[in-house]
């Protein structure tokens, strides 16, 4: 059983930077593919970044490239999302999710994700 804890969210002005963390609980952090979905008012959810188990293989979608950065810590059981340049298109729940199986072909398949953190906010103003 993984628990996933998100925390960074906020307010923050278009242009800006903020960075999202998730803390993990349990052991065996390093064996997770980890990723980052998020989910805007009258959409749903999709994927912005994932990260291998050893940190060494990261994936992020079009819309955000070049802007935001997934990384991870295993001696911390942390996984970040460092968002820059920030859009109001972006504002949305933040959520995080660990995958016993990482699918390193498709590794933003929602399905793959055994466990969900709750989700942070983040909202960009115009």
């Amino acid at each position: 059983q993984v628990q996933l804890v998100e925390s960074g969210g906020g307010l923050v002005q278009a242009g800006g930077s903020l960075r999202v963390s998730c803390a993990a609980s349990g052991r065996t952090f390093s064996s997770y593919g980890m990723a980052w979905f998020r989910q805007a008012p009258g959409k749903e959810r999709e994927s912005v970044a994932a990260v291998s188990g050893s940190g060494d293989i990261t994936y992020v979608v079009n819309s955000v490239k070049g802007r935001f950065t997934i990384s991870r810590d295993n001696s911390k059981n942390t996984v970040y999302l460092q968002m820059n340049n920030l859009k109001a298109e972006d504002t949305a729940i933040y959520f995080c999710a660990a995958s016993s199986a990482y699918n390193y072909r498709n590794p933003h398949s929602q399905g793959d994700y055994d466990y969900w953190g709750q989700g942070t906010q983040v909202t960009v103003s115009s």
